[in-house]
């Protein structure tokens, strides 16, 4: 047997080959055991490896005994092969699948037995290098085909053998405990938001990050105890730029704060025209300012409808004063406004594509009123400005613009307004309109009543009546003047024993209303007028600087604010006020508005909305 093992072939042999046969000729006993637990090794990989070859289509070539490949090593003529037969029961064993570590475990163990078997001998315990770098080949491939094998992975019963020296143990996949859940969807941030009222005061509102420009105007109604007529805005205020502007209902409070300056602030304020072109837009646009690009079908009353459609191109042209960049001039160019942006031309009114210049972008700005023309050296009051949306602009990048009138400043504004939000505003139309329709009738103000539905009646007979007759009507105005100042003579008459003489109620009772604004100018009351929106019946009173005992009504008409006086006059001893020299008279302020919300007499139109500063 030994003769066997240490028969050598003419063929050239493997250095690891011709060291097991010397030491098969010195010590043949230890060579025979050597010999037949090197050939029962390699019976074991080539039964692992033909398992593994049946889970995997990866081929795997077995070793001989030196470690080398068998297509690389022609096999000895004297040996023979020693692979048993395998039971029908071990058959059942091998279709299991068999995870690759134990294939390593088996190849590092030959290494191992090989280097004691050496030392035993007092031989060196070296591994030959040929040897030695086949295994470590062999160790690599079987990690890379570990990485891609799709068989289920078994734990490791030796961590200490599934590395390389010094490497840590490596893990199975499944031994890991499972990622926790991902956290439930939080709510959103909140944050401090400071707003400021008209007379000065402010009140710092924690409010949630995704809270639109309505939400917080409701919020500030219910805190501060006012009516919510939907009137309410939140405005943008730049004092060092000069400029403000109202936020839309649908923006986001805290991103238009995060592109605002530390000096800028939000106000809280009454605005009537916000939604007012929806309810009457022929006197917002003026034929000879609004041209389509293709002839809308019908008449104005599709005005709107053609500005909220995508498809249809409007375009509101028309002269306006503009600031020359870097320059405190101004130039008066013929400028047009599309979807696409502002343009100005540059050869008088043409329209051609070669000869109009972008001046500003819809998307990427917002227009601003220009409350202060002096600082830019502005022609006129009728200033607005196109800024960029970002956190810092410098002055170069405003767009500064002048209308003739206020009306054209209007219609400039709307129309960017609408072409840059189209539908979506009005849906902010509609929504108030919703809500009220959900409302029940007892949830609805007493004091709500249309204009449409104020009559003249006479009630004189046993049953009252609608008078359709104008000067009638006229009359019976007068007459009900008449009669409240018997009834408030005869009040007067009740109550002298009063220690606070009535005559001195009559003139201080008015300064408890939201509509009388004391001791302003009239450059001040045609401010807030416009603040709060150039709508008609918009009113307020306020004291004369003219006249010490006068008061002066200020009121707004088609977009244009007159001054009406407000004389006293006595009558039988009694201290009256009226504003149609002495034909109609009353005891009070408080009265006089009264009677003109109904009845408009000799001004242009009934009043109907006051201007209000509430103090936050």
């Amino acid at each position: 047997m030994g003769d066997k093992v240490g028969h050598s072939s003419s063929k050239p042999q493997d250095p690891t080959r011709s060291g097991f046969s010397s030491q098969s000729r010195s010590q043949p006993e230890h060579g025979f055991g050597l010999q037949l637990l090197m050939n029962d090794i390699n019976s074991s990989l080539e039964s692992l490896n033909s398992a593994c070859n049946m889970q995997s289509d990866t081929d795997t070539v077995p070793l001989l005994q030196n470690g080398q490949h068998a297509s690389n090593q022609p096999a000895a003529s004297g040996s023979r092969s020693l692979q048993p037969q395998a039971s029908p029961k071990q058959k059942v064993q091998r279709s299991q699948p068999v995870h690759i570590l134990p294939i390593r475990w088996a190849q590092k163990s030959e290494l191992w037995i090989f280097q004691r078997r050496k030392g035993r001998r007092g031989e060196s315990a070296e591994v030959p290098r040929s040897t030695e770098e086949v295994l470590n080949r062999r160790l690599q491939e079987e990690d890379q085909q570990l990485r891609t094998s799709s068989l289920p992975a078994i734990p490791n019963p030796f961590p200490e053998l599934s590395g390389g020296p010094g490497s840590p143990p490596v893990a199975p996949p499944n031994a890991l405990p499972p990622p926790p859940p991902p956290p439930p969807n939080q709510p959103p941030a909140k944050q401090d938001v400071k707003v400021f009222s008209e007379d000065g005061t402010s009140k710092v509102v924690e409010i949630l990050t995704d809270m639109t420009a309505r939400d917080l105007c409701q919020l500030l109604v219910y805190k501060s105890h006012c009516v919510d007529d939907n009137s309410w805005t939140l405005v943008e205020h730049h004092p060092q730029l000069g400029l403000e502007r109202c936020l839309e209902d649908h923006e986001i409070v805290v991103q238009v704060e995060s592109t605002m300056p530390s000096e800028s602030k939000f106000l809280f304020r009454k605005n009537y025209a916000k939604y007012e072109f929806f309810k009457n837009p022929v006197n917002f646009f003026p034929d000879q300012m609004v041209t389509w690009c293709q002839q809308p079908n019908g008449n104005q009353a599709q005005l709107l409808q053609n500005f909220l459609n995508t498809s249809s191109c409007p375009e509101i042209q028309g002269f306006l004063q503009v600031k020359e960049v870097g320059r405190k001039s101004w130039k008066k160019l013929y400028v047009c406004l599309r979807r696409s942006g502002l343009y100005y031309s540059t050869k008088g009114t043409s329209k051609e594509p070669r000869h109009l210049q972008l001046l500003a972008d819809l998307e990427e700005s917002s227009i601003f009123y220009l409350i202060s023309g002096k600082k830019y050296n502005a022609p006129n009051d009728h200033g607005m400005c196109i800024k960029p949306n970002k956190a810092k602009v410098e002055t170069k990048e405003l767009r500064l613009l002048c209308a003739e009138d206020d009306q054209i400043r209007t219609c400039w504004m709307t129309a960017f307004r609408l072409l840059k939000y189209g539908m979506l505003l009005y849906q902010n139309y509609r929504i108030p309109q919703q809500r009220k329709a959900l409302l029940s009738p007892f949830n609805t103000p007493v004091r709500s009543v249309s204009e449409n539905s104020l009559v003249a009646m006479d009630f004189s007979g046993q049953t009252g009546r609608v008078i359709d007759n104008p000067a009638e009507a006229q009359s019976a105005a007068l007459e009900e003047g008449h009669a409240w100042r018997k009834r408030s003579t005869r009040m007067n008459i009740l109550s002298s024993q009063s220690p606070l003489h009535p005559s001195t109620l009559n003139s201080v009772i008015h300064r408890t209303q939201h509509w009388f604004h004391g001791r302003i100018s009239r450059e001040e009351s045609h401010r807030i007028i416009k603040q709060q929106g150039l709508v008609d019946g918009l009113f307020l009173l306020r004291d004369s600087q003219s006249n010490p005992k006068a008061f002066v009504l200020t009121l707004c008409h088609h977009q244009k604010i007159k001054n009406f006086q407000i004389l006293p006059c006595e009558d039988d001893g009694q201290t009256f006020f009226t504003l149609d020299d002495g034909n109609t008279k009353f005891s009070d302020l408080i009265q006089l508005v009264d009677f003109y919300q109904l009845n408009k007499g000799v001004l242009p139109c009934k009043l109907k909305h006051h201007c209000i500063r509430v103090a936050l």
